[in-house]
């Protein structure tokens, strides 16, 4: 595609402050003509600073399935004339597989996971709780199933335990149920009504805890609507198959589920031989495939807090390929 053919973001376009961008640079540890692959491009934040480190020569990958990212990577692929930039309009796993079909080696990807800034900021998408809006919460507004749904649709003990399971939830029962009956004789449209019902849902003094009292509720939804716990598991082994030896992978996470899933994943495939210590030749054959970079996960400071209190719960790990074959059955 021609650079004609790309539109230029317009000047009162927000701007994006991407999360712990200073450590996703310096640990990615980026070149000029290096390739990276952006697995979640969003706003564009973390590749403005990346291409700044590229001197604006390589190339970049901007993965994302949310159609209205198109414009700001438009704008970002106009502004650097010098550097190969293509936008893959799809999910990343879909989009890392794509990749590999393709040849497509990386020398870093990044994952920034979960919902974006730019999509709490559209009322109409309905991911938040701040805001009367539809009860939509999909990623891609053209595909799949929208909160609505699954709260006219799943029975009782299925809600129950997605609030639990991806919100934890800890009134996930009493919230399920009040829903149930409340759909009965009006489905639920706007975000404004989940709200009041899961205030009726709980004990009185647990709405002046920690947070809002929907936040738990409205983040599980967004994760079932997504199925965003299973896109992460896929995405990483997808990940490793375009990621060339001493490449390195960098994944923002911003809650416990999505973060245990890349440290466990980073830790497995970091492993060594898992033989019993006493057997005089290894019958394993593991040998590690990443590098585990960052041994305590890395979170923002007080800086970064002060500047940007949506990145609290943002969470970073990285690690780097290494020279050893992935396992056949990897990917």
């Amino acid at each position: 595609m021609s650079q004609s053919a790309w539109s230029v973001m317009p000047a009162n376009a927000a701007i994006h402050d991407p999360v712990l961008a200073h450590e996703v640079v310096a640990l990615l540890d980026v070149a000029p003509g290096m390739t990276v692959v952006d697995g979640t491009f969003g706003a564009g934040g973390h590749a403005s600073m990346l291409s700044e480190v590229m001197n604006g020569r390589g190339a970049y990958v901007a993965i994302d399935r949310d159609p209205s990212v198109e414009n700001r990577a438009r704008s970002f692929r106009a502004s650097h004339p010098d550097m190969a930039v293509r936008l893959l309009k799809r999910d990343f796993v879909d989009g890392f597989r794509s990749l590999a079909i393709e040849g497509v080696q990386a020398d870093a990807i990044l994952l920034d996971l979960g919902v974006s800034s730019m999509q709490i900021d559209q009322p109409e998408r309905g991911f938040s709780y701040a805001v009367d809006a539809p009860l939509d919460m999909r990623m891609d507004p053209r595909d799949g199933r929208t909160a609505a749904d699954l709260l006219a649709d799943l029975p009782e003990r299925e809600l129950s335990d997605i609030f639990s399971r991806y919100g934890e939830e800890r009134y996930s029962r009493q919230i399920a149920r009040a829903i149930c009956r409340r759909r009965m004789s009006q489905p639920y449209e706007r975000s404004a009504d989940l709200v009041d019902t899961i205030r009726h849902a709980i004990p009185t003094p647990a709405q002046f805890g920690s947070g809002h009292p929907a936040k738990r509720v409205f983040q599980a939804l967004r994760i079932a609507v997504n199925d965003e716990l299973t896109m992460v598991e896929e995405g990483l082994a997808a990940a490793m198959e375009i990621l060339k030896p001493g490449g390195r992978i960098a994944v923002i996470s911003f809650h416990s589920l999505e973060d245990r899933i890349v440290k466990d994943f980073f830790r497995a495939a970091a492993a060594p031989c898992i033989c019993p210590p006493d057997l005089p030749i290894c019958g394993c054959g593991r040998v590690p495939t990443l590098r585990v970079l960052t041994p305590r996960v890395i979170r923002p400071g007080t800086a970064e807090l002060d500047r940007n209190p949506r990145a609290a719960s943002s969470r970073l790990r990285v690690a780097e390929r290494t020279d050893a074959p992935l396992p056949k059955d990897a990917a």
